[in-house]
């Protein structure tokens, strides 16, 4: 770690060195600082010191920190608690007969709510064919950045050139990217992410990106008080004041988990993800040298495993991975190095 950045080194330091847990791809681990704020939000709450209209605050720092992550405005984000429900105010935006393109095998989050929408026209492709698969009938292509599967990444530059020629829409799901890949929001239309993995989040917590041109498409179909302009005098109907920004989409927060993801993302908004990068993708070259597997150059790795043997002889082994999609999927983040990729090594190879 001695080539780290004193920024990252003190990231890295947050999370107490839990040896053999490599499988961020499905669950991030907290850090310091937001497990100490988790802990002190429960006192407050035990003790009936916490007033409800005080985590309107908590709220905004982290939907600051987040908009500062991703690159965009603050008041191009909308906050949730899922990408489904998310993606399925998109989807409810889908003009009748219109075509959603979509890469084979995506997280269900992205896909599930366009292919369950009545009256539209789905089209599932491989993810290496989708930029070139975009035409002028396609209204709109949905997408993640990084595979959950695999790890592998989209080709972002062809996709938005592409839907950029064909004048369809972009939704880019940033849920395995936003904390260990560099995002930039402002090249998709939309863009879905849930906190709870590579930004370390308590789930519960997840973020809409909106571009100003699709945001005039959108109806606020999931609509409750906490879309209002002042929510704490919202709360009643018939009169609804909306929010004039992208908080008009906001689904009302499950409060604590905000607490944590305050600190967890204000903590990835302050590091240079590229390094983030650099040092995890390193971490998965290295596990393929090691297994004997083409180098992936991603902090994803994942190989064929249809039987579990691997995954069960590395869970025997103290050894926490993951299993998708009948491949083996060992994922990299702050707190791995070198010594969880012999502990894989000697397990598999």
């Amino acid at each position: 770690m001695t080539g780290h950045s004193a920024a990252l080194r003190s990231a890295i330091a947050e999370f107490r060195n839990p040896r053999g847990y490599v499988a961020v791809a499905s669950t991030g681990l907290p850090p310091d600082r937001a497990v100490a704020a988790l802990r002190a939000d429960l006192d407050t709450w035990v003790a009936a010191e916490r007033d409800s209209a005080s985590y309107d605050a908590v709220i905004a720092r982290t939907r600051a920190s987040y908009a500062r992550l991703v690159g965009v405005p603050v008041d191009r984000v909308a906050i949730g608690s899922q990408t489904s429900v998310l993606t399925s105010l998109v989807a409810a935006a889908v003009p009748e007969g219109a075509e959603v393109l979509l890469p084979d095998g995506d997280f269900a989050s992205i896909e599930f709510p366009f292919l369950t929408r009545p009256g539209i026209r789905p089209r599932v492709v491989p993810l290496a064919a989708l930029a070139d698969a975009i035409t002028e009938e396609t209204w709109l292509v949905a997408f993640s950045h990084v595979q959950s599967a695999t790890g592998v990444v989209a080709d972002l530059d062809a996709i938005a050139e592409a839907a950029a020629r064909a004048g369809a829409y972009t939704v880019c799901d940033v849920t395995q990217a936003a904390g260990v890949a560099p995002v930039d929001a402002r090249r998709f239309d939309v863009t879905v992410c849930h906190a709870h993995k590579w930004l370390c989040s308590p789930p519960g917590a997840a973020f809409l990106t909106l571009s100003p041109r699709f945001d005039a498409l959108l109806t606020p179909i999931h609509a409750g008080w906490y879309a209002g302009d002042d929510p704490w005098t919202n709360t009643y109907g018939p009169t609804m004041n909306l929010a004039p920004d992208a908080r008009r989409f906001d689904v009302s927060p499950a409060w604590h988990a905000w607490v944590g993801a305050e600190h967890s993302i204000a903590l990835f908004a302050s590091l240079d993800i590229a390094e983030v990068w650099a040092w995890t993708s390193s971490l998965g070259d290295a596990l393929c040298d090691a297994i004997g597997i083409p180098q992936q150059h991603q902090p994803i790795v994942s190989w064929p495993d249809a039987s579990g043997d691997d995954l069960r002889r590395l869970a025997d082994a103290g050894i926490r991975v993951s299993g998708r999609a009948g491949r083996l999927r060992a994922s990299f983040h702050l707190w791995n190095d070198l010594s969880d990729v012999e502990a894989i090594a000697r397990i598999v190879r």
